[in-house]
């Protein structure tokens, strides 16, 4: 029997019956020509009804291409909810650390599956999720998200990776991508001066509680700030350090190691990008850690709070950090400890750092990561290669005005 054919549905008594009817309403019949076929795994199924044979032909046609070169799809398998395959996809994912998974878990819960989680994949297309896209950054009163370049980069990538996830059995090809994506604007970024980076450090290790007690990690928030806005570490990575992973003798510091909110809990996982390095430690700053390093136990944290406890990213920030931002006179910069390590790249690159040192420094799992975060940063050095190459021509003709040509040794 083909694996495709069309079938006269004249020959059923059922569909004659069905067309007496319309005609008694004055409706219009029935569609007369169906498409049947058997799928891959020999099931019967229905191609549609056409009311004129050559529309039933070309879909047998188009039915018998995808089914001989083996890009046949159940046509069921796009009407079902994103949200239903998204919750699939992310019981797949065991390949990732435990908070990039919970990351996941909210970036669908916010504002992936309110959007999209009801719609069946073959109803999600491409120019709908480039409106979505502009409505996550629009402000809150607008009906938007108000969310940043880089959220909104991250909402839009599990939003890809679930569709991609659906290639090709689901759908044919991923609408999410080809979009045009928000890149971080400069009002994003903070660059302090050294100045700045010493009253915050200053203002940090001078915060008190409402009672006149010192906060509960003013004693570390110093060298923890300067930490941070010179060496690039992440608040991750600094908070993970350990007394054992710091040599003060070398100046280097090794990142091992960084802590990760997974459902309210700081556990210990490999850095962001997979790669372990050493970092340069300012000689200034030596002996702002000693205190912190020096006849202690190798295997205690660094950065503790007065009761020896693991900061916590969440806790620090709220009661220390922006306490000790405002006391610095510098809020309203949108200043966030994790932007200490754009002022540790501006300072480098500032220092004449390249952009490999600095991508070492930051951890970047390239230098083109690099370049499309601080690039607007590098000096323009056209200039200067120009003067090089003039100068390199200039005394090769020099040294060729100083040489007898052929014929002068001939005379």
């Amino acid at each position: 029997m083909a694996r495709v054919w069309i079938y006269d549905r004249t020959r059923d008594q059922g569909y004659r019956d069905a067309v007496a009817r319309a005609k008694a309403a004055k409706r219009n019949p029935p569609a007369h020509w169906q498409v049947r076929y058997y799928d891959p795994a020999g099931r019967p199924k229905s191609g549609g009804t056409y009311r004129k044979k050559p529309d039933a032909e070309k879909r047998q046609n188009e039915l018998e291409s995808s089914l001989n070169a083996g890009s046949y799809r159940d046509p069921a398998a796009a009407k079902v909810a994103l949200g239903e395959v998204a919750e699939k996809w992310l019981a797949t994912r065991t390949d990732i650390k435990r908070a990039t998974w919970w990351k996941y878990r909210s970036l669908l819960d916010n504002h992936v599956l309110g959007r999209w989680g009801e719609l069946p994949l073959d109803t999600i297309h491409n120019e709908d999720i480039a409106v979505w896209i502009a409505d996550l950054q629009k402000p809150r009163n607008e009906g938007g998200s108000n969310l940043g370049a880089s959220q909104t980069c991250h909402a839009h990538a599990v939003l890809s990776m679930v569709l991609g996830w659906c290639v090709p059995r689901r759908i044919p090809f991923n609408p999410a991508q080809g979009l045009k994506l928000p890149k971080a604007s400069e009002a994003e970024h903070v660059y302090l001066t050294y100045d700045q980076v010493e009253t915050l450090a200053n203002a940090a290790a001078e915060l008190r509680t409402k009672y006149r007690q010192k906060s509960a990690a003013s004693a570390v928030n110093r060298a923890l700030v300067l930490l941070l806005a010179y060496t690039g570490l992440r608040w991750s990575e600094a908070a993970a350090l350990r007394v054992s992973r710091v040599d003060l003798d070398r100046r280097r510091i090794r990142v091992a190691v960084t802590f990760s909110e997974a459902k309210g809990e700081a556990v210990e996982e490999v850095p962001k990008t997979g790669e372990r390095r050493t970092v340069p430690v300012p000689a200034s700053l030596v002996p702002e850690l000693k205190p912190l390093v020096e006849g202690r136990d190798p295997d205690a944290y660094v950065f503790t709070t007065k009761r020896g406890a693991p900061l916590r990213i969440h806790n620090w920030r709220m009661r220390e950090f922006n306490n000790a931002r405002k006391n610095a006179g510098l809020d309203g910069l949108g200043l966030t400890p994790h932007k200490l390590r754009h002022t540790a790249a501006s300072l480098a690159i500032a220092a004449g750092a390249d952009v490999k040192v600095v991508q070492q420094m930051l951890g970047h799992a390239t230098a083109t990561m690099t370049l499309d975060t601080y690039g607007h940063l590098f000096p323009d050095r056209l200039d200067e290669v120009a003067d090089a190459v003039d100068a390199g021509r200039m005394k090769a003709a020099a040294a060729r005005a100083k040489t007898p040509t052929a014929t002068e040794h001939v005379h």
